[in-house]
């Protein structure tokens, strides 16, 4: 259930908003009382942020690349100066999947994993922390359970989440005192575009890829992953800090 008072009117930032997660998280927080900066580099974006506005929220839509340092600073000076505030919610879900078998996943591929679902996330949270230590916050990190264990065909993906995992909780020790908070989530199947638009290698052994789905191939709604972002980053949450909540149907069980 929302609730318009929850965020108490807190600027937030979430990338990836174009879509999927993105979108869903964008939409809820703005439903429990955040003014949300939609970053994404696709045209989605856009009717995101309209969405949220038509619904009566206050959203933006900012074009952002999350990759690159000047680009995620000037996207948070551009979102604190058009929403009216310090940025105290940062929700990094911005991410790219490729499968291919290791030994023949190229270079150009493992590096764009790796810069986007890694890179980027600590890019947003550099451009955010300044603000984030006079005003206080909550950064959430969208991983995956391939970041909690091994997938087949997988290999960027899951080092690029596993080092989300990782970074979360190196951001989380660092500032435990300093008045911001931590957290990741790691998602299994979730109905999105990225999961749509998978193309696995043509000669893999489907027999390797049971372990990645719930019984049933049972996928997520991505309304709930938004939903626990929504707890994550609210005041509810307050005594955590450097966790990473699975919300995956029991994979990782």
């Amino acid at each position: 259930m929302t609730d318009t008072t929850r965020l108490g009117d807190r600027v937030a930032i979430v990338t990836g908003a174009a879509s999927g997660i993105g979108r869903a998280t964008a939409q809820r927080l703005a439903a429990d009382g955040a003014r949300v900066a939609c970053l994404d580099r696709a045209p989605g974006v856009a009717e995101t942020a309209a969405g949220i506005v038509a619904g009566g929220g206050t959203a933006i839509a900012l074009e952002a690349d999350v990759t690159d340092q000047a680009s995620t600073e000037a996207a948070v000076a551009r979102a604190e100066a058009e929403l009216g505030g310090p940025a105290q919610v940062l929700v990094n879900v911005a991410g790219v999947l490729r499968f291919a078998h290791a030994h023949e996943m190229s270079v150009a591929d493992w590096d764009l994993m790796v810069d986007v679902n890694l890179k980027g996330p600590w890019l947003m949270a550099r451009a955010v922390i300044p603000s984030m230590l006079e005003h206080g916050g909550a950064i959430v990190n969208v991983a995956s359970s391939a970041g909690m264990f091994g997938q087949a065909y997988n290999a960027g993906y899951c080092a690029s989440k596993g080092g989300v995992v990782l970074l979360t909780k190196a951001l989380a020790w660092e500032y435990v005192n300093r008045g911001i908070r931590c957290n990741a989530i790691a998602p299994g199947g979730v109905e999105t575009p990225m999961i749509e638009a998978i193309d696995f290698p043509a000669d893999m052994d489907w027999t390797l890829i049971g372990k990645n789905t719930a019984p049933g191939n049972r996928m997520l709604d991505p309304s709930q992953p938004a939903a626990l972002i929504a707890f994550l980053v609210s005041d509810e949450a307050d005594g955590i800090t450097g966790t990473v909540v699975p919300i995956d149907l029991g994979i990782t069980c």
